[in-house]
C-alpha cells in the first residue's frame, strides 16, 4: 500500500487539500460562513468585530441540484418483463438498502464536495449483535464518507482508479487525543486488505480545535489480513459531481463562487450596520439648549447621550443627524452580485420562485425553456449517476452470487436500466392535450385507472366508485312510462 508509509503523513500527500476542501465546503453548505471567511483572510479587522450576516446561498445551490436529480424516485428495471426474476432482484436490492434516500443524500453532498462514494458489502445490519436468524447476512449498499476514501489511480492514467483505500483514524481510549490508530481497508479487484498503523497528532484545524493531520509511526503487523470477495471489481464506486478528462477527482459547485459568497455576506452586513445606525441617530441642538456646569460648559457626552450642541439658537433647529451611507448603491451591488451568482451557478430565477420569474399563466413548456440552464446542469450530473449506479447494482448482484449458493438465487446477473425524472412538475392539461392530438381524440386510459390516479384510491376502491357512477348514470337515463300516457287522460 504505497499511500501509507512509515514516517509519512495522513492524509497522504496529494489528498490533504481535497479533504480540507470537503470540510470547508460542508461548513459553507451548513451556513457557518464566519468560521470560513474569518480564517481565510476574506474579512478585515473591522469586519471581524462588526455585524456579520450570512446568506446560505451555498445550501440553496446544493439542495436544488439534489431536488431535481433525485427529488423524484428514478425507475430501476431489469429483465424482459415487470415480473421477471431479474426485475424482482433489482427491486429488492433497491428497497432493502433504501437506495432512493441514499441517492438523494449522495447528490446533496456531491454538490459541495465534488465526489461521492458507494460501498457494497456483505454482512449483517447490526454487525453480529443479533443472531443470523433475526439479522440475516445480505448485500448492503452504503454511502461511504468521502474524506475517508483515498483512491489510487493507474500509473500514467489519472482517470482510472484501480484501488480504493478507506482509512479513518480513531483515538486510543484513555489517552485523550495523544495516541491514535489508523484503520485501513484497501479495496482491490477480487480482494480487500486490512491493516492498522500507530499514528500521532501533527496538525489541528484552523476552524475548530480538532486534529486533521497525523504522522504515521509504525505498522501493527498482527492486524494484517486479506479477504477474498469473489468479485472482479473493487467494492467501492466513485461518482463525481462532474469531472475533466485528466483526473479522477470531481469538481464541486461551491469553490468557484467562494469570493461571491463572501462579498454577498459582507454587503448584507454593511447594509444592516447602516440601518442600525439610522435606527438610533445622534441629535444636534442649538448652543445653550443643554444645561451647564459651574464653568459654563454644556453637560453632555455625545457617545453616551447621542446629543450635542452646535452653533447658536438663531442658526440651527433641533434635528437628528443621519448618514445616507449610499444605501441605494449598496442594494444595487447586492442585486448584481446575486444575479451573477445565479448565472454562474446555472440557477435561473424561475427555479427559486422569485417574484419576477414570470410563471403566472405560463405553460409547462414555457417554464421548461426558462429552466434550460438548470436542466442542462442536472443532465450533466445525471450521466455520472447513471453510470455509477449501474455499476453499484451490478457489483451488488455479483457479490450476492459469490456469497450465496446458486440454488438459492433464481435470477441472472444483468446491468439494470435507470429511467430518471427531470424533477419538473407535469402540466396535466398540456399532457392531456398532446395525448389527444397524437391519438386522434381516442382515450388512452381506462376509467378505472383515471379514478385511481385522480382520487388516490386502490383498485378495489376505484371499482366500487366506478359502479356508483354507472348506477347514477342508469338512474338519470331512466324515464317513467307514465309520462307518455298523460296525453290520453
Amino acid at each position: 500500500m504505497s499511500l501509507f508509509k512509515i514516517g509519512e503523513y495522513f492524509p497522504p500527500y496529494g489528498h490533504s487539500e481535497r479533504v480540507d476542501r470537503y470540510r470547508k465546503n460542508k461548513r459553507l453548505f451548513k451556513g457557518d460562513h464566519y468560521a470560513i471567511f474569518n480564517r481565510t483572510n476574506l474579512l478585515d479587522d473591522y469586519q471581524q468585530h462588526a455585524v456579520f450576516i450570512a446568506s446560505n446561498l451555498p445550501g440553496t445551490i446544493a439542495k436544488k441540484s439534489a431536488d431535481f436529480l433525485f427529488g423524484e424516485t428514478p425507475v430501476f428495471s431489469a429483465g424482459n418483463a415487470d415480473d421477471s426474476n431479474e426485475q424482482k432482484a433489482i427491486e429488492r436490492l433497491v428497497e432493502d438498502n433504501d437506495l432512493n434516500i441514499t441517492n438523494y443524500e449522495s447528490a446533496l453532498s456531491n454538490a459541495y464536495r465534488g465526489d461521492s462514494f458507494y460501498k457494497i458489502r456483505w454482512g449483517q445490519k447490526y454487525g453480529g449483535l443479533l443472531p443470523e436468524a433475526n439479522d440475516p447476512f445480505r448485500v448492503f449498499i452504503d454511502a461511504q464518507k468521502a474524506e475517508y476514501v483515498f483512491p489510487e489511480s493507474l500509473p500514467g492514467d489519472t482517470t482510472t482508479i484501480f484501488a480504493y483505500h478507506i482509512a479513518y483514524p480513531s483515538v486510543v481510549e484513555g489517552t485523550g487525543d495523544m495516541e491514535w490508530v489508523l484503520n485501513v481497508e484497501s479495496h482491490y479487484p477480487g480482494k480487500i486488505e486490512y491493516s492498522k498503523y500507530l499514528i500521532s497528532p501533527f496538525k489541528h484545524s484552523s476552524y475548530e480545535n480538532e486534529v486533521i493531520e497525523w504522522k504515521i509511526q509504525e505498522e501493527i503487523y498482527s492486524a494484517r489480513r486479506t479477504v477474498s470477495t469473489g468479485v472482479n471489481h473493487p467494492l467501492v464506486v466513485h461518482i463525481p459531481n462532474f469531472a475533466t478528462d485528466d483526473e479522477w477527482e470531481g469538481i464541486d459547485d461551491l469553490s468557484e463562487n467562494e469570493s461571491l459568497f463572501a462579498e454577498i455576506d459582507n454587503r448584507l452586513s454593511k447594509i444592516a450596520e447602516i440601518l442600525d445606525k439610522h435606527s438610533d441617530p445622534a441629535m444636534a441642538v442649538p448652543a445653550g439648549t443643554l444645561g451647564e456646569d459651574a464653568q459654563g460648559n454644556p453637560i453632555f457626552q455625545a457617545s453616551r447621550d447621542k446629543i450635542f450642541e452646535v452653533m447658536d439658537k438663531g442658526e440651527i433647529m433641533p434635528q437628528y443627524i443621519t448618514w445616507n451611507g449610499h444605501l441605494e448603491a449598496a442594494f444595487k451591488e447586492l442585486e448584481v452580485l446575486v444575479d451573477h451568482l445565479l448565472t454562474v451557478s446555472e440557477l435561473p430565477p424561475v427555479a427559486l420562485g422569485k417574484a419576477d420569474s414570470g410563471t403566472s399563466g405560463s405553460s409547462g413548456l414555457s417554464i421548461r425553456w426558462r429552466m434550460n440552464s438548470l436542466l442542462a446542469k442536472i443532465n450533466r450530473k445525471r450521466q455520472y449517476y447513471n453510470k455509477g449506479l449501474k455499476r453499484v447494482l451490478l457489483i451488488a448482484q455479483l457479490l450476492e452470487h459469490a456469497k450465496l449458493e446458486k440454488s438459492k438465487l433464481n435470477y441472472e446477473i444483468t446491468v439494470p436500466r435507470i429511467q430518471f425524472k427531470d424533477g419538473l412538475p407535469d402540466d396535466d392539461m398540456e399532457q392531456a392535450t398532446i395525448a389527444q392530438i397524437r391519438t386522434g381524440g381516442k382515450p388512452i386510459q381506462s376509467q378505472l385507472t383515471a379514478i385511481q390516479e385522480t382520487l388516490g384510491l386502490s383498485a378495489k376502491q376505484a371499482q366500487v366508485e366506478l359502479e356508483r357512477i354507472r348506477q347514477e348514470e342508469r338512474e338519470d337515463s331512466f324515464v317513467d312510462a307514465s309520462v307518455f300516457n298523460r296525453g290520453d287522460e
